[in-house]
Parts: C-alpha cells; structure tokens; sequence
C-alpha cells in the first residue's frame, strides 16, 4: 500500500469543473468580485485542496493497517502523538489535533506506520470526532483481533474557537475501549499515564 498522501478523492477529480463552478458561484454570493486577481484560481485551488483533504474517501480503512504479522509478543503497544486533520461535517470547518492508540496484541502486530496510516484514512473526510474515535478502535479490534484497544483523540474545532461560541484554545478529549482497557482499570490508566510522559 502507498503513502496515504498519495490517495487522492477520485470523484473530486471526476466532477472538477462543476466543483469549480459551485465555488465560483459561493464566492459570488458571499459578496466577493470572482474576477479580482486573488480569486482568478481559488475554484481550482479549493477543488485541489478537496482531492487532498478528502482522501480518505478513496480507500478503506481496514486496508490501511496494511500486511499484519504473527508476533507472540503480548504486551501493550502504544503510538502517541498522531497528527491528524479533519473537516466537521457540520459546517466543514476544520478540526485538528492528536491521535494515541494503543493494543495489547493476541499474536497479530501491524506496522507502526500503519497506525498512522489508519488515522488519515479515517479523518480524511467529512467526520465527527467522535465517530474517528470509535473507527479507529472498531477496525483495530476487526482487523488484529487484539485482547485490548484504547484510543484517545484530542481536538480544537474551528466551527467552535473561529464561530458560535469563539472559544479559542479548548479541546475535546474523546476516547474509546474496547477488550481488556473496558475492563481493567489499571490498564487504562497505564495508557493514559503513558500517553502523558
């Protein structure tokens, strides 16, 4: 499997010019003289900037743990740190921040990279942080057959720091368990005691 900065949203490209007229069109009715210099590209930039951004909508998830492998090792697994990107389906700001995963293996590893991998295919797209949460767990859980998965994500929303509310510089934590981490408090707090060091 390639980098995931090489997938690309193919109907974005297939429908490139109505993309481009449409935001044409928002530009006009926002206000905005589409014929000024600085706007003369903006429909193609943003309809390049959705092949990008949307991504994710071009493969599945799943294969983006890629190849796993028979390991025996049955200790707890972490990557922390994972920089994500998305947009809120609600207003299609964007949202941002950390993604931490961690699995306690039952014989199956995938590579570190394609946890990460795993990240951008799922915020690749129209989201709630919520629902990357919960994906990410749920494909770790189907795909490795793990004895425990814990994800934590941290965001800041622009459709709540640049709008509405305009609380610049909160965070949402979510989080989501499954196996061994809804269980044993213990190992839950081993994750998140890691994930802070």
């Amino acid at each position: 499997m390639g980098n995931i900065n090489e997938y690309v949203n193919g109907k974005v490209s297939e429908n490139r010019e109505q993309i481009e007229y449409h935001v044409e069109k928002i530009l006009e009715l926002i206000g905005e003289d589409t014929d000024r210099e600085g706007l003369l590209e903006t429909p193609a930039r943003v309809t390049r900037m959705y092949e990008e951004i949307f991504g994710g909508y071009s493969i599945d998830p799943r294969e983006a743990l890629g190849v796993t492998f028979d390991e025996s090792h049955e200790e707890l697994v972490i990557v922390k740190d994972i920089v994500y990107y998305s947009q809120c389906e609600h207003h299609m700001a964007p949202f941002f921040g950390k993604v931490h995963i961690g699995y306690i293996p039952s014989g199956r590893i995938a590579g570190l990279s394609k946890l990460a991998r795993l990240v951008e295919a799922v915020s690749r797209r129209l989201q709630v942080q919520e629902r990357i949460t919960t994906q990410i767990a749920d494909i770790m859980t189907e795909v490795l057959s793990p004895r425990g998965v814990m994800v934590v994500v941290e965001g800041e929303h622009l459709c709540m720091c640049a709008r509405g509310v305009k609380k610049p510089g909160s965070k949402t934590v979510t989080m989501s368990t499954r196996g061994v981490f809804r269980e044993d408090a213990a190992a839950r707090a081993e994750f998140l005691s890691l994930i802070k060091e």
